[in-house]
């Protein structure tokens, strides 16, 4: 079975994607609803709470399965999965995969993956990929909490 994530982690996430219970388009244009939950959206969607509830925990437990894989045999405290999987929540399993968030922790230098979270700041928006203030800020929550003991 895999790791949960923690009450600070799963705070961090419903804090900065907020619970929106009618479909919207985030900044980069995509249909999103509930938790940030972008599988199926349509416009004009509405879903109840206990909906945007499961969707959370549906898409958390694919964020978390992708992080438990990948930190398999590497020391990882509550905080710092908790941290990673909000960054995996948000960028996607690939691009978690693939960043350097998740080789610096592999590699056991810590600092150095606080700081990778910042660099996931940025999103496309009309054609221009261009930094995002409430990702920079999600990205500063989620390195302090990958540094808490």
């Amino acid at each position: 079975m895999a790791r949960a994530i923690n009450d600070a982690g799963l705070d961090l996430i419903e804090n900065f994607e907020g619970c929106e219970l009618t479909a919207y388009q985030d900044v980069a244009g995509i249909w999103t609803i509930g938790y940030g939950h972008i599988k199926g959206v349509q416009p004009g969607m509405v879903i109840t709470q206990q909906q945007a509830d499961q969707a959370l925990q549906d898409d958390l437990s694919g964020a978390e399965n992708v992080v438990d894989g990948a930190t398999t045999g590497a020391t990882t405290t509550d905080n710092q999965y908790g941290a990673m999987v909000s960054l995996c929540f948000n960028i996607g399993s690939a691009n978690f995969r693939a960043s350097s968030v998740l080789r610096d922790h592999l590699a056991g230098n810590f600092v150095t993956a606080a700081q990778a979270f910042l660099m996931w700041n940025e999103a496309t928006i009309k054609g221009v990929r261009q930094p995002v203030a409430g990702l920079t800020q999600r990205r500063q929550a989620e390195s302090q909490l990958y540094s808490t003991p």
